[in-house]
């Protein structure tokens, strides 16, 4: 018995030190929509749009895009992590609360539907999609980015309805080495033909 004060004190002080290091620890910021707005219209919208919707085919839609994944992709970019010319200098003046305030702002907008457009192709890009290629070691795409494209919230990226030819440029990079800021990627594409990787995009334009 002549124990319990000892352990009483120090339960006691275990308990005021986790109370202080919470009380100390930052909540993360919530994000600023309009400033969002406000700086995705000075410094994103010439090339994806107002709302990040259809634009240029070459250019991604990051309307309805996972804001943790928006987040990474621009600081890769300000990083150096992963290479786009035109890209990297829009990203490196961005501040951190810049970032997030664009991601939240790119996010909360509906994504649009978008079409499969070569009839040819589509049955094989939904076969790959959905199963994998198993001689190959390909992994089905649905295992990660979901039946319907949505992905994962803070893991994997939305793609349906995302343009053929901007996912179709993102495959043939990581296969190539281009971009190489996801190491699942690189692996998975390094195995696709030209063929499967034009399939898949256009299979994936279709996703909804």
């Amino acid at each position: 018995m002549r124990f319990t004060p000892l352990i009483a004190a120090v339960a006691m002080t275990a308990t005021l030190s986790g109370l202080a290091y919470a009380a100390e620890t930052p909540k993360a910021a919530k994000p600023d929509l309009a400033a969002g707005e406000a700086k995705a219209t000075q410094v994103c919208a010439a090339c994806h749009s107002a709302d990040g919707s259809r634009g240029l085919a070459a250019n991604p839609i990051l309307q309805g895009q996972h804001p943790q994944y928006l987040a990474k992709q621009l600081e890769d970019f300000k990083s150096g992590k992963r290479k786009n010319a035109v890209m990297q200098g829009m990203a490196a003046p961005l501040s951190e609360a810049d970032i997030r305030n664009v991601a939240a702002f790119y996010a909360g907008k509906k994504a649009k539907d978008g079409f499969a457009t070569n009839k040819d192709l589509v049955g094989l890009g939904e076969k790959i999609y959905r199963g994998g290629i198993a001689a190959k070691g390909v992994p089905a795409c649905a295992g990660c980015h979901s039946p319907n494209g949505a992905g994962i919230p803070a893991q994997y990226p939305r793609l349906g309805g995302q343009h053929a030819d901007y996912t179709k440029a993102q495959l043939t990079g990581f296969r190539q080495g281009d971009r190489h800021n996801s190491a699942p990627m690189v692996t998975i594409s390094a195995n696709l033909s030209d063929k499967e990787i034009t399939a898949l995009a256009d299979y994936i334009a279709g996703l909804r």
